[in-house]
């Protein structure tokens, strides 16, 4: 496992932007880093993933180009820069990681070993 410090929540009202970052640290380099997201009440979602071998990205439904995924390997950290954000945008965001090697999910929370505490992002209407 590795640990995993997100930054860059906040408040922002509707069409505006936000940009997350993530940052890895610890014994164990990252195979694949992803942002998943949780609103109250409501399961939590993939958002997009990043996995290092050839930076392939993958992108939950909703996203629908308004966000972008974007990282660098050698410094174990990825980023999530949120555009056109929309109310129901709003939730915790939470940073994850895979330390292992192969075939997984990058849109199942179970292809991940390693979690952050989550940052809030609030979108006013």
């Amino acid at each position: 496992q590795v640990q995993l410090v997100e930054s860059g929540g906040g408040l922002v009202q509707a069409g505006g932007s936000l940009r997350l970052s993530c940052a890895a640290s610890g014994r164990f380099s990252t195979y694949a880093m992803a942002w998943f997201r949780q609103a109250p009440g409501k399961e939590r979602e993939f958002v997009a993933s990043l996995n290092w071998t050839g930076n392939r990205t993958f992108y939950g439904m909703f996203v629908k180009g308004r966000f972008t995924i974007s990282g660098d390997n050698a410094k174990n950290t990825v980023a999530l820069q949120m555009n056109s954000l929309k109310p129901e945008d709003t939730a915790v965001y939470i940073c994850v990681g895979r330390t292992s090697v192969g075939t997984y999910r990058p849109e199942s929370p179970s292809s991940y070993d390693s979690w952050g505490q989550g940052t809030q992002v609030t979108v006013s209407s």
